[in-house]
């Protein structure tokens, strides 16, 4: 269980609509796609119809009031739970390389604990549909920026990093111009995407969430006498 998990949901029914690429920026192949995630028909690049509205007011902002030739790169959005269990996997996989224990009958304590880094970003692919994870519902987005080149904004860290790099903050109290540089472009997207309603996951830069499980959680962190709820659950029919 996570901690937002304890916020009920009350699901509008609003559609999966599909992203307007031509407005983004994407990469290509979609990153999960090319790994071989399961989407069995799916596209990432769908999420609920006014999180699509939100994005697009969001980058509308970026160019308007900060950058005019930026673009919000979309790395990913809705993902099945299938998909989810995937990625859960393959970062336990990346995790066990790193230790050099790759092929190895791991220990339960081993086991424990490649868990521990993976589920500091990645959420339980769980189909209890009081627990969805957050991309499932349509609702929650991982996004980044390009710069007028179409080159990436530089932020100290790739989306996925299993590493302290990945909190939004790491770099805020470092006093070299390199990680100061990072974290102002951090700032920058946690702006732009603020400004239009979303709510940023506390340990993921580019983890942005409106109107999921997260979303309401965070609101009412935010404003203790919040009794904001979740509007959209797991999207999809698996069973």
């Amino acid at each position: 269980m996570r901690p937002y998990h304890c916020i009920p949901i009350v699901e509008c029914g609003e559609p999966l609509v599909a992203l307007p690429l031509e407005e983004f920026a994407i990469e290509s192949p979609h990153p999960y796609e090319r790994l071989g995630a399961p989407y069995g028909g799916r596209s990432p690049y769908f999420l609920r119809e006014t999180v699509v509205e939100r994005l697009q007011q969001a980058q509308q902002y970026l160019q308007e009031m900060l950058h005019p030739g930026w673009r919000i790169l979309i790395f990913d959005a809705y993902r099945p739970v299938a998909v989810q269990q995937f990625m859960v996997e393959q970062a336990l996989a990346e995790a066990a390389r790193d230790r050099g224990w790759e092929g190895q009958k791991l220990t339960e304590p081993q086991q424990q604990s490649l868990m521990a880094v993976v589920s500091e970003i990645w959420a339980p692919p769980s189909l209890d549909l009081a627990t969805p994870p957050p991309h499932s519902t349509g609702a929650a987005v991982d996004v980044t920026l390009v710069d007028e080149t179409g080159q990436l904004v530089e932020m100290g860290s790739p989306i996925d990093e299993l590493s302290p790099r990945s909190q939004p903050n790491y770099f805020a109290n470092q006093p070299d111009p390199d990680s100061q540089h990072f974290h102002q472009h951090r700032q920058q997207l946690c702006a732009i995407m603020q400004a239009v309603g979303f709510h940023r996951h506390p340990g993921e830069w580019w983890h942005f969430c409106f109107g999921d499980q997260m979303w309401a959680w965070l609101a009412r962190q935010v404003n203790p006498s919040s009794q904001a709820t979740a509007r959209y659950g797991r999207v999809g029919d698996e069973t």
